[in-house]
């Protein structure tokens, strides 16, 4: 009996130690954590994201949007996406007012001690004459200073903007910082500046210059307009402590090309049961032509593609449509895309965007009133392994280009990653792909396929856990 008796009991231990390995069935409430904490650690395992990125920056290079590396750029992630199994994958034309482009780039101080300096020209800046201009530099040590300079009292001159930008939580980081370069060049327009520079917006003081974009007045002289390098700025400063005129040549012959089309590429990987709910995610395709967007934002693309496609291996409820943009640096891709699917932006349950780098993420957050949602906390969990922090704060931009589609009902979120080296590099010739650590990557894919598949899994819908607008 007692022999009868020990087996029974092995036999039931048996039973509940296999049972206790079994994967949960579909739709149990242990299958999404348990499915989505699988998915995070194949992704650790080696997500495929570096290769992505590799087969961008080597294949393609620099992607400025509405040029023929762009067009190149378009046609490989067309033919990536479908080698990767999405389906739908097409591009989606859009016409910009003006593709920009950086040709010749030359400055030097002429007097009084004359020697090279290195710049490149803002985006969508006018071209010098083909012999550069020349004049007396006027040195503002702030945005606030050029603002408060009278009436035509840089007329014929250079302004020179040489206020530092700070790090990236400081009250003159790039969001303050940003805003000097795209009105710099109108503020010192008004007051009759023949052309204008502005220390590089930069986290080092290195002389590769970072380009981006500024933004003219339709109503204000449109004058020639660069960033100078940080090294250069401060060597502009020492002189101006000599007390004599500092005098500066300075040539910029980008191409305009009005009227350029560029596109907006897309691919999805349909949904099991809800295949007109969609969970978009993205990065942008187009970059500044110095170096070859690596960071900048190829490695956004690249992670959020990888993570995509993972996700989309475990045949989620919902569609994971995968979008990379055609013209963020010059701010058109999301009111192109929002104005094309004007008819279904109502099925996107939540869009994301991955545009700050390449390495791992330290936060994330999601639309008003979603902190208490049962998938939102199962997130938090699956992520806390990776120190990933769930963020209450809401989120109402989850990046530059689906930003534009937080207007019109589309909720948001954000993985938010270290980016203390970001600006050291973006928007430069230095942004190249030996800077990107395949690791860091796989740790961002990581979070990014969690994320996607909890979503899209979970049936969770943002837009009824928003609180209702206030009332005015």
């Amino acid at each position: 009996m007692k022999a009868w008796s020990g087996l029974i009991l092995s036999a039931v231990l048996a039973a509940t130690s296999a049972s206790a390995q079994t994967p949960p069935p579909p739709g149990s409430a242990e299958a999404l954590p348990n499915m989505a904490a699988r998915l995070r650690d194949r992704a650790l395992s080696g997500s495929g994201a570096y290769d992505i990125l590799e087969s961008l920056t080597t294949e393609v290079g620099p992607r400025v949007a509405g040029t023929p590396a762009y067009g190149r750029a378009k046609d490989w992630a067309i033919a990536k996406m479908t080698a990767l199994g999405f389906k739908n994958v097409h591009a989606e034309p859009f016409a910009m007012p003006v593709a920009w482009t950086q040709g010749v780039e030359t400055a030097e101080v002429t007097a009084p001690f004359p020697q090279p300096m290195v710049i490149t020209g803002l985006g969508r800046s006018v071209a010098t004459p083909p012999e550069g201009i020349e004049a007396e530099v006027v040195l503002f040590p702030t945005m606030e200073a050029l603002q408060a300079a009278p009436p035509d009292s840089l007329k014929g001159k250079i302004a020179v903007l040489t206020e530092k930008m700070g790090g990236v939580e400081s009250a003159t980081g790039y969001g303050a910082a940003n805003r000097w370069r795209r009105r710099g060049p109108v503020e010192a327009g008004k007051k009759g500046a023949a052309g204008f520079l502005i220390r590089s917006l930069a986290t080092n003081d290195n002389r590769a210059p970072h380009s981006g974009a500024l933004n003219y007045d339709d109503d204000a002289p449109k004058i020639p307009s660069a960033a100078l390098s940080g090294a250069d700025a401060d060597q502009l400063e020492r002189m101006a402590k000599r007390g004599k005129p500092i005098r500066v040549h300075f040539t910029l012959r980008p191409t305009l090309t009005p009227n350029a089309t560029t596109w907006n590429v897309v691919g999805e990987i349909p949904g099991a049961s809800s295949p007109d709910e969609v969970v978009l995610v993205s990065g942008h395709l187009d970059s500044w032509g110095l170096g070859t967007g690596a960071i900048d934002d190829g490695a956004g693309v690249a992670i959020t593609l990888a993570a995509a496609h993972l996700a989309g291996e475990r045949h989620p409820r919902r569609t994971i449509r995968m979008v990379m943009w055609g013209a963020e640096e010059l701010d058109y891709a999301g009111d192109a895309y929002a104005k094309t699917h004007a008819g279904d932006l109502s099925k996107i349950v939540v869009a994301g965007e991955s545009d700050n780098g390449a390495q791992h993420n330290v936060a994330f957050g999601m639309p008003a009133g979603a902190a208490d949602l049962p998938a939102v906390k199962t997130l938090a969990d699956v992520l806390a392994p990776l120190s990933v922090k769930f963020n209450a704060d809401p989120v109402r931009a989850g990046g530059d280009d689906v930003g534009k589609l937080a207007p019109l009902g589309v909720p948001q979120l954000s993985l938010r990653q270290e980016n203390s080296h970001y600006f050291d590099i973006h928007h430069s010739a230095e942004d190249t792909l030996d800077k990107v650590d395949p690791v860091e990557m796989d740790k961002a894919a990581a979070a990014w396929a969690a994320t996607i598949y909890v979503i899209a899994e979970s049936g969770v819908d943002f837009r009824k856990a928003a609180p209702p607008p206030a009332k005015k």
